[in-house]
């Protein structure tokens, strides 16, 4: 694993091939193995993209526990701007399963000019993320189409902001996950109207990601106390209901099952979604952002990796990073 993730094989100049940055395994419990390149180590933040997403979940599941909201809610409550015509039938539920219909496109490089992504981080939307996404027309009716979308978790953001008065927001993130977890790295952009970037802007070290893929794994449980709802882990990891009623594109099935914030290993055969990494557990779940940022948490290992990386092209197949890490361990005596 080490000599396939660390050798870089691309031109330093064209920022291609392989490029990992730091890669942390916990294994029953325990730190395993930890290299770093690129010139990062255990102490420097990484941007993680969309990993980003399962951070986001996890203040939604503490602020359920808390009686802030349900997942049931309409969502409008907290956001006035979507209390207008058929989006009032757009719940968090819907939010969370990236299936509330509001028109999106996914894309950064391929199509940049009609990509709500890029519209949203960095041009029109940028602003007011929230605002941005509200604002889009529904291409579907709530709860019958999936379709990754960064948009709405930055909705769901400000939506918890209007949970709790401004100072009480401010301080969420720390007081509520990364001080109880430890995760002294963590730090979170927010756009210009206070809304914390929950789709993309988390910057954290490799150890830190590892110890919220390890909350994750022991259900939501640390150091013996309970932080998200009994049931949240199964919730967040259960496929989304809409993959059923949607058209996924080859590119889609490829991806693999999606549950709330987290992707899934699960094959699902009468929906046609094949396992994402047919060589590892298929009880695997994972936070994944772009160019190669990942958690993944095996719950049938005790396991838990966390990778960052600057891998622009493809050239990085995270299904053989695992297999060699799962063969790596089938070896131990």
């Amino acid at each position: 694993m080490e000599a396939y993730a660390f050798t870089r094989t691309g031109p330093e100049s064209e920022r291609a091939g392989i490029r990992t940055d730091g890669v942390v395994i916990i294994k029953d419990g325990y730190l395993v193995y930890e290299r770093y390149a690129g010139g990062f180590s255990k102490d420097k933040r990484h941007l993680i993209w969309s990993c980003s997403k399962s951070f986001t979940n996890a203040l939604y599941g503490i602020a359920v526990k808390e009686g802030r909201l349900k997942v049931s809610d309409p969502a409008w409550r907290y956001y006035p701007p979507l209390d207008r015509g058929e989006h009032r039938r757009i719940t968090i539920d819907h939010l969370l399963h990236m299936s509330a219909g509001l028109y999106t496109n996914e894309s950064y490089e391929a199509s940049p000019l009609k990509s709500t992504v890029n519209a949203m981080l960095f041009t029109t939307g940028h602003r007011d993320m929230a605002a941005y996404a509200a604002s889009q027309a529904l291409e579907a009716a709530p709860g019958t189409k999936w379709e990754y979308s960064s948009p709405t978790a930055n909705l769901l953001m400000a939506m918890l902001k209007n949970t709790m008065d401004a100072s009480t927001y401010t301080a969420y993130p720390w007081t509520r996950l990364f001080e109880p977890l430890g995760m002294r790295s963590a730090m979170w952009e927010r756009d210009t109207a206070g809304t914390y970037v929950g789709s993309s802007y988390v910057y954290i070290n490799p150890r830190d990601m590892a110890r919220f893929g390890f909350f994750f794994l022991n259900d939501g449980i640390w150091e013996g106390r309970r932080l998200l709802p009994e049931g949240w882990v199964k919730y967040s990891t259960a496929v989304t209901p809409a993959m059923r009623t949607t058209r996924l594109s080859e590119k889609d099935r490829a991806e693999g099952a999606y549950g709330a914030q987290w992707w899934l290993n699960r094959a699902v055969p009468e929906w046609n979604i094949p396992r994402a990494f047919p060589d590892a557990p298929e009880d695997l779940f994972c936070a994944s952002g772009h160019w190669g940022q990942q958690i993944f948490v095996i719950p049938s290992l005790d396991m838990v990796i966390a990778l960052t990386a600057d891998n622009r092209d493809g050239s990085f197949d995270d299904n053989h990073f695992l297999k060699l890490i799962l063969e790596g361990l089938r070896r131990q005596p």
